[in-house]
C-alpha cells in the first residue's frame, strides 16, 4: 500500500518536472502506473492532497541534502559547489527543478500547496545563504557582497540554466556551472 503511494508521488514529481503541476492529471498517473484513477484517489482524494505530498517529499529531500552538506568535512567552497552540482545534476535533460516548476505554477496552485512551496522555497534559499555566508567567512566570496543577493543569483542562474537546457542544449547548463565555478575562484 505504501509502495503504491510512493510510486504515485514519485511519478507526480516527474510529471511536474516535465509538464508542470497544472498540466498533469490523475489520468496521466493511472496510465503510466497501470492502475485505475480510483486507486490514486484512494491514496490522494484530491490533486491538492497529492500536491502537498509532493512538496513534503521535496522538502524532505532538501533537508537531507542540507544535512549531508552540513555534516561534510569539505571546505566551504566545496560545500557550495557540491550543493550547486546537486541542484543542477539531479534532473534529466528535459526536466526542470520541481521547485521551479511549482513556483512557475504558483498562482494556479491550491492554497495548501502554495503554503508548502513557500516553505520549500524559503528552505532552499536559507540553505544557499548559509553556504554563501560560510564561503564569505572563509574568504572564498567577497564579504562585502550581500549574502541574500548572491544566494538568489546562484539559485536563479542554476534554475534558469535548467530551463534553457530544456530548450537549447546541455551546453547551457555546463556553461553556467563553469561560470559559477570561475566566479567562486575569482572572489
Amino acid at each position: 500500500m505504501e509502495n503504491r503511494k510512493k510510486q504515485i508521488v514519485d511519478l507526480a514529481i516527474k510529471l511536474i518536472q516535465q509538464k508542470g503541476y497544472v498540466a498533469f492529471s490523475y489520468d496521466d498517473i493511472s496510465k503510466q502506473l497501470g492502475v485505475t484513477k480510483a486507486s490514486i484517489h484512494y491514496h490522494f482524494e484530491k490533486k491538492e492532497d497529492l500536491g502537498v505530498a509532493v512538496t513534503e517529499r521535496i522538502l524532505l529531500r532538501l533537508q537531507e541534502s542540507l544535512m549531508s552538506i552540513e555534516n561534510s568535512p569539505a571546505s566551504a567552497e566545496e560545500k557550495l559547489k557540491q550543493f550547486i552540482q546537486q541542484q543542477a545534476q539531479r534532473f534529466e535533460c528535459t526536466e526542470i527543478c520541481p521547485i521551479s516548476s511549482l513556483q512557475t505554477d504558483y498562482e494556479s496552485l491550491p492554497p495548501s500547496v502554495q503554503e508548502k512551496i513557500e516553505e520549500v522555497s524559503r528552505l532552499e534559499l536559507r540553505v544557499m545563504k548559509e553556504l554563501v555566508a560560510e564561503a564569505q567567512a572563509d574568504n572564498i566570496i567577497n564579504s562585502s557582497e550581500d549574502v541574500h543577493q548572491i544566494a538568489v543569483t546562484i539559485l536563479s542562474s542554476v534554475k534558469g540554466a535548467l530551463l534553457y537546457r530544456r530548450v537549447l542544449s546541455d551546453g547551457v547548463l555546463a556553461g553556467v556551472l563553469d561560470q559559477l565555478n570561475r566566479f567562486l575562484k575569482n572572489q
